[in-house]
């Protein structure tokens, strides 16, 4: 029984990155599920044999390998036994930078050339098994957003497989699931869009995502998004498009609430946002209760962040929103309530209106 350090971590070793996100992933080779279990793990995996450590709850995986038999990423078999080398374990995975291994003693075992692609700053695939499965065409275009800032780009010879994958269907088997988690992923790195241009480059992203005008989305290059959470990334991706088109793509890929809303509250008001102080008191009133600014204020400002990232002044709109906050309804016709905050709020928004001009 011998266990490894592999992928991850020891890519970002050698790249000198502390990355807290990057788990420890070990292979056990020599090992069976029996052995593991006697030694105290925990297994967790279902379609191939994965052990939590009992200390450290770390993953612990058998060696294996796999053969294609269906469609998508799931249409694999695996073996684990006991014959099966390191070197076999890593032939299975998708780039050559993640197929590297470090024993207990600290020596690097890299049968596939990985840490002089890391020298070279190239992505590049293993075997002709990466076109076997999709989700590597979408970690492809993650890892190269990820390491943008290093310099790395996409071997030719990987991003031809990547076409052969889109062109042969084998990407539409992706689960929105998955396309969905691989995508957030890359809306947390310091240049989002670069996985989108490379899915643009492949062909993979008309497939997809075919509701959305592909010549929109280019605002996540700008520089001064770093400080943005993903939710809003991902506003700021879609707020070109149209808004049934972003129903259509949040319903799709089946995205968290807080993503969607924002995605399209920014698409349906970024419009009258860019000008809302050149317009009359009722609109502008209009765009404050339809974004639910006076009730839904973390994500009234997560708005106005993605509106900030777009050059709009949102000062005023805060200072609106809170002159209307002030109304006290108290002192309002009971009987009429309705009517009176309705005349309160439009006479508050025409008074600052004037004030601004």
């Amino acid at each position: 029984m011998e266990i490894y350090l592999v992928g991850g971590a020891v890519r970002d070793a050698l790249l000198d990155i502390a990355d807290t996100n990057t788990e420890n992933d070990y292979v056990v080779v020599g090992s069976s599920p029996d052995e593991m279990l006697s030694l105290g793990y925990r297994q967790v995996g279902k379609e191939f044999p994965v052990f939590l450590h009992p200390k450290t709850h770390e993953e612990y995986a058998l060696a294996r390998t796999e053969r294609k038999v269906g469609a998508g990423y799931t249409g694999f078999e695996f073996v684990t036994d006991t014959t099966v080398s390191l070197e076999e374990d890593l032939s299975r995975r998708d780039l050559t930078v993640n197929a590297i291994a470090r024993s207990a003693d600290g020596d690097l075992i890299d049968p596939y050339g990985g840490a002089g692609d890391i020298q070279s700053k190239t992505l590049r695939h293993v075997s002709e098994a990466f076109k076997e499965d999709p989700v590597r065409v979408l970690r492809v275009a993650r890892f190269t957003s990820r390491f943008y800032p290093f310099g790395f780009s996409i071997a030719e010879e990987t991003k031809q497989l990547m076409g052969e994958m889109v062109s042969s269907g084998e990407v539409d088997a992706l689960v929105p699931e998955r396309v969905f988690k691989e995508l957030s992923l890359s809306l947390s790195y310091n240049k989002p869009a670069v996985f989108f241009d490379v899915l643009l480059e492949c062909g993979a992203f008309q497939r997809l995502f075919p509701m959305l005008d592909a010549t929109k989305g280019g605002i996540l290059h700008i520089a001064d998004i770093e400080d943005t959470n993903e939710a809003v990334r991902f506003a700021l991706w879609l707020y070109q498009q149209d808004l049934n088109a972003v129903q259509s793509l949040c319903s799709q890929l089946k995205c968290p609430k807080e993503y969607q809303q924002l995605a399209e509250l920014s698409a349906e008001w970024y419009p009258v946002a860019k000008v809302l102080f050149n317009q009359p008191a009722d609109t502008i009133l209009s765009f404050i209760l339809g974004t639910d600014a006076l009730r839904r204020q973390q994500r009234f400002e997560q708005l106005l962040e993605v509106f900030d990232c777009l050059g709009i002044n949102t000062y005023p709109i805060e200072q609106l929103v809170g002159a209307l906050k002030q109304i006290d309804v108290s002192k309002l016709n009971k009987a009429q309530i309705v009517k009176e905050l309705a005349r309160e709020r439009l006479g508050v928004t025409q008074r600052f209106l004037d004030s601004t001009q």
